[in-house]
């Protein structure tokens, strides 16, 4: 297997790329019960590719699937008013629809959307890799990985998480937190990366000593020689992290595409999307996805030079009941209303780029989105 050698001058320079942080907290918000306006969000701009291969049957070497955990259509509208009127993810030219339901639920939780997005079968709320009945469903790692393909993740939730959760680990309840870190040494990953280095230390020493056996277990960012990752950082906090969500893609980028191989399959989650909408804060909601296009660009700049890359963005669900009640994308403004503090069963987008693109421009169900991918992964 090859090994990486990541260079400090590579990270530096992904460092100056992405010199901006996102800015939580500093603009002019006003807020009344479930209504909320934000402006003077700082605007970052956005990244057209060129087309040439977009939609095309290309061979596919690699799927990059990315998910803004809870965001919906209006949430990705709110992003793209506040920053102008553009995004890099709607300068894509396809788009389809998501339905969410799970297997007992109108309404998912992260657990059973992740698990079909992850394993191409809807399963019950709650449920992590597994079936309703609790027998451990194949995700797509363990479907490709024995093909020839690597695997990585890559969040700004927790490493047990849901939805990074759900590309390796197979237990019957997502609060399961010691067991689905017990899950890491046998799984498929080749690179790991999600918050944080405290929680880690929290496990079990027996869970720790049979990670580290399967993995050079990292702290920071830098120059490292391993076959396997897994890269804690201090903190994914909205506005603690820095650029950590989009400097991370481009690391497990570079580390996976130089393992050779037919090629490799990572997901990469913009989880605080979520936890904003949560608590109904639309200057978060902006801000983390404003942050999570900022990892898109990355996954398309990259689709873009690669030639045979498919790049897939959708989400898990929509949080909130969020609807837009007025606007002005000159100076960024938008006022929003959210219904709920819960998750809603509402459709939610998806954004594809790369050959097959067009494969996903329909409504489907996030277990079809799976099965898609593994399909196109021969």
């Amino acid at each position: 297997m090859k090994k990486l050698i990541l260079s400090l001058g590579l990270l530096l320079a992904a460092a100056t790329l992405f010199a901006q942080e996102p800015v939580l907290g500093a603009v002019s918000k006003e807020v009344s019960g479930n209504e909320a306006t934000i402006s003077g969000v700082p605007q970052q701009g956005s990244y057209t590719p060129d087309f040439k291969v977009d939609g095309s049957n290309g061979k596919i070497r690699n799927v990059i699937l990315m998910i803004g955990d809870g965001m919906g259509i209006t949430h990705v509208a709110s992003a793209f008013y506040a920053n102008g009127g553009e995004l890099t993810m709607t300068n894509l030219r396809t788009m389809g629809y998501v339905c969410t339901q799970s297997a007992d639920n109108f309404t998912t939780d992260s657990a059973a959307s992740g698990t079909a997005y992850a394993t191409g079968s809807k399963t019950n709320n709650r449920c992590l890799g597994t079936s309703p009945d609790g027998k451990a469903l194949k995700n797509i790692p363990e479907k490709v990985v024995p093909k020839g393909y690597f695997a990585g993740v890559v969040s700004t939730d927790d490493v047990h998480g849901a939805t990074p959760g759900a590309f390796y680990a197979h237990q019957p309840n997502r609060k399961m937190v010691a067991e689905i870190w017990g899950d890491i040494p046998g799984c498929y990953l080749s690179f790991i990366s999600a918050g944080d280095s405290k929680v880690y230390r929290k496990q079990a020493e027996a869970t720790r000593k049979a990670i580290e056996a399967k993995y050079k277990v990292v702290y920071e960012p830098g120059s490292y020689d391993a076959d396997r990752v897994l890269y804690l950082p201090p903190t994914v906090k909205c506005g603690e992290r820095g650029n950590y969500l989009p400097e991370t893609t481009q690391m497990a980028i570079d580390f996976l595409a130089a393992k050779g191989g037919k090629g490799f399959f990572l997901m990469v989650e913009g989880a605080r999307i979520d936890k904003e909408a949560h608590g109904n804060r639309l200057d978060g909601v902006i801000g983390e996805t404003l942050d999570f296009d900022k990892a898109i660009e990355v996954a398309v700049r990259f689709a873009e030079k690669d030639r045979h890359t498919l790049v897939i963005i959708s989400a898990d669900h929509e949080t909130g009941g969020m609807s837009l009640k007025s606007g002005n994308q000159e100076p960024g403004t938008v006022a929003a209303v959210f219904a709920s503090k819960g998750h809603s069963p509402m459709f939610v987008p998806l954004f594809a780029y790369g050959p097959r693109s067009r494969d996903f421009a329909c409504i489907q169900q996030n277990s079809d989105v799976s099965n898609k991918i593994v399909s196109l992964m021969k």
